[in-house]
């Protein structure tokens, strides 16, 4: 199989030497990456850097290699273009087509999906200079991310920090798997979306729990991000994951205290997704103090049940609130996974469900998932291997089909 070819672009931000962590993940998951940063980038990483990672040679200008006619040929090759950073004047030529480099050349010709990725300060994210060349290249087709906020150069901080290069490298490999992945039909909703597993205090040490990293949870709240919703993370235990960019996260850590977050962040949501791995039980009592290892037999350990949160958001939910259920099934002798996810989905009174299969190789501690969309107008919808951004986005064009 051919590696995907990605065009990756790189302006002149102090940003700019994240993008070679960027161009590391890219190659290392077998993609093949040309580089092609402006002249001001290389003020900040050198060429030597990008060539060293990718293998191939690095140009700025469209007269380089001339015979080949570069600034039009690597854009017609390419399945995927990554502009990261793309700082506002990047964006400003890119709107008006401006090709007096390799980049911009590159950018015009392109006709597979094009990933900007901003980073800039505060006040030039938000300036209406910007919002408005953001705007035309999102009405054109291309994708803008939302960038992430945090600390900027110097004493700064505020939105239009870099996004995580590792949350990059997933929406693009989305992209590749799906080039239609990231509209942005969730503009102006508000969604809520639960994460991660729960952690059952026995004592000050140990605690009952689950093997769920939370990965399809944060890639759920990356999408509905990119494609222009509001999104509140409630994050149990998870597998040390970044914040995602542009979600405000709210972390927790036992069943008892999501139900406490869950209900709150509800309140006039749009949509809310409940894709944790809440734990069914809880140890009845605490310990005060750690329960030692002496030789003897253990005191039996007595089981309190947890609130169902899923069912207890069905039964509260404001009108027109969709709720997302997710269920994590093995099957056993009497009935299959989806069996079993049909009979939870009418137990819970949820719009959708998310069925998929646990186990080893299942969906638990993957970067992949697979599996049912099931819904309470009886339809079902078979979702195939493929990365767990790539499900959410199924998930999502299914929420967004029931707001409109």
């Amino acid at each position: 199989m051919t590696a995907p070819k990605v065009l990756l672009g790189v302006a002149g931000g102090i940003a700019a030497y994240k993008s070679a962590e960027l161009l590391r993940r890219l190659t290392e998951t077998g993609h093949s990456v040309r580089v092609v940063p402006t002249g001001s980038a290389l003020n900040f990483v050198g060429a030597a850097t990008f060539e060293a990672l990718s293998g191939q040679p690095v140009h700025t200008g469209v007269f380089s290699d001339v015979p080949s006619v570069q600034h039009v040929r690597l854009g017609q090759e390419a399945d995927l273009v990554v502009v990261a950073p793309a700082t506002a004047d990047l964006l400003a030529r890119a709107v008006q087509g401006r090709a007096d480099d390799l980049l911009g050349g590159s950018l015009l010709v392109a006709r597979c999906p094009v990933l900007f990725v901003p980073a800039m300060h505060t006040e030039m994210w938000e300036h209406p200079a910007t919002r408005a060349n953001v705007a035309t290249l999102r009405e054109r087709g291309s994708v803008v991310m939302e960038p992430a906020s945090g600390r900027l150069t110097g004493k700064d901080t505020g939105p239009g920090r870099l996004p995580d290069p590792a949350e990059i490298a997933e929406l693009a490999r989305l992209l590749l798997e799906r080039a239609d992945a990231l509209p942005r039909d969730l503009a102006g909703r508000r969604v809520v979306v639960s994460a991660g597993g729960t952690r059952e205090p026995l004592d000050p040490v140990r605690y009952l729990g689950n093997r769920s990293s939370g990965r399809q949870g944060y890639a759920l709240a990356k999408v509905a991000a990119q494609r222009g919703a509001h999104v509140t993370l409630v994050a149990g235990h998870t597998a040390e994951l970044a914040d995602p960019a542009a979600v405000e996260v709210v972390k927790v850590g036992s069943a008892l205290e999501m139900r406490d977050a869950m209900h709150a962040a509800v309140k006039g949501a749009d949509a809310v997704v409940m894709s944790a791995a809440v734990a069914d039980f809880r140890p009845a009592a605490l310990a005060a103090h750690k329960i030692k290892k002496d030789g003897s037999e253990p005191e039996p350990l007595h089981l309190a049940l947890n609130p169902d949160i899923l069912a207890e958001l069905v039964a509260a939910r404001e009108p027109g609130q969709v709720v997302v259920g997710f269920a994590a099934e093995t099957g056993d002798d009497t009935a299959d996974v989806l069996e079993y996810g049909r009979r939870k989905l009418a137990k819970k009174g949820c719009d959708l469900l998310l069925v998929n299969w646990v186990g080893e190789g299942g969906a638990f501690e993957n970067t992949e998932n697979q599996g049912w969309l099931l819904g309470a107008d009886g339809g079902e919808t078979q979702i195939p291997n493929g990365s767990k951004a790539l499900l959410a986005s199924r998930l999502w064009d299914a929420v967004a089909a029931r707001l409109a």
